[in-house]
């Protein structure tokens, strides 16, 4: 599957009410496509010379993505999260600016948009412009940032194999201490594991009750973090301008900025796991659970 219309050579920004002014409804179900030229007006570039903010390399995963994971749409997600972070080189400054992930969605692919995110006839408007755990790229960038481990991005994998980390996890302020978010991981991985069904309901119920004692329990005091090395950062982002473009069955290196401490991980893991072991547990339809994991 291809892009249908023209994109430009590079990322920009674009403001988030020029979206809404021509974001209509057949736009959202895929039976009209966003007025490319009228939008380029709005929009403001970004440095050609910088080769992270290059469409191509965007282009070429979303088109793999959509022709490798045409069957079963939200496992594209866990593929897709890391190569993102890793071709889109940013800092969290940087990854903040909803107007780059607009111009992403609504400019560059808003043909992946529809592929992926088309429910009940329509996309939500959200998935074009909308909050960092919302937003159909920025979602997905940011689930990378607060979830790889250093350079290693193999807890991300896990984090996105559950729609509801994505939907509920990620909107937990918690979630930006290091150490919660890796123990968050790890007792995901134990209960896929296990085989624990309905695992949408179990990460709901673990973030809530996290989110409960937070208040509480200070994770930061418990389980203290590393200093995070942003040197590391600024050199991985500087890389890129002669990075070779990610590898399709191989996930790519984040930036080293330092592991999470392997004891405070270890810290939090049993007392997360007696939270969810004493948390109630929401059943929720069988529609709304369709899309727990990629597995099921």
């Amino acid at each position: 599957m291809g892009s249908a219309h023209e994109v430009p050579k590079v990322l920009g920004r674009l403001p988030s009410a020029v979206v809404t002014k021509y974001l209509s409804r057949g736009i959202q179900t895929g039976d009209e496509t966003p007025p490319t030229a009228t939008l380029l007006k709005s929009a403001v570039p970004k440095e050609e010379t910088e080769a992270r903010w290059r469409v191509g390399p965007v282009r070429e995963l979303l088109v793999e993505a959509m022709e490798r994971f045409e069957e079963k749409r939200a496992a594209a997600d866990k593929w897709l999260a890391p190569r993102l972070h890793a071709t889109l080189r940013m800092s969290r400054n940087e990854a903040a600016d909803e107007q780059l992930w607009n111009h992403l969605a609504f400019v560059v692919a808003p043909d992946y948009v529809i592929w992926r995110h088309k429910s009940g006839g329509l996309v939500p408007s959200a998935r074009f412009t909308g909050p960092h755990y919302t937003q159909a790229f920025s979602r997905l960038w940011w689930a990378a940032e607060l979830f790889r481990n250093s350079d290693d991005y193999l807890p991300v994998e896990v984090a996105c194999s559950v729609q509801d980390v994505l939907n509920t996890t990620m909107r937990l302020d918690v979630i930006d201490h290091r150490p919660t978010a890796q123990a968050i991981v790890r007792v995901l991985g134990n209960l896929i594991a296990d085989g624990t069904p309905r695992l949408g309901d179990q990460i709901n119920a673990l973030s809530s009750a996290i989110n409960a004692a937070g208040s509480t329990l200070v994770y930061d005091v418990l389980a203290p973090d590393a200093p995070i090395d942003d040197v590391a950062t600024v050199d991985w982002i500087a890389d890129s301008q002669d990075a070779a473009p990610v590898l399709w069955e191989i996930l790519p290196d984040g930036p080293s900025d330092g592991r999470v401490p392997e004891d405070s991980i270890e810290t939090l893991v049993p007392m997360f796991e007696q939270m969810l072991a004493d948390a109630p547990k929401r059943k929720r339809s069988r529609h709304s659970s369709a899309e727990d994991i990629d597995a099921v």
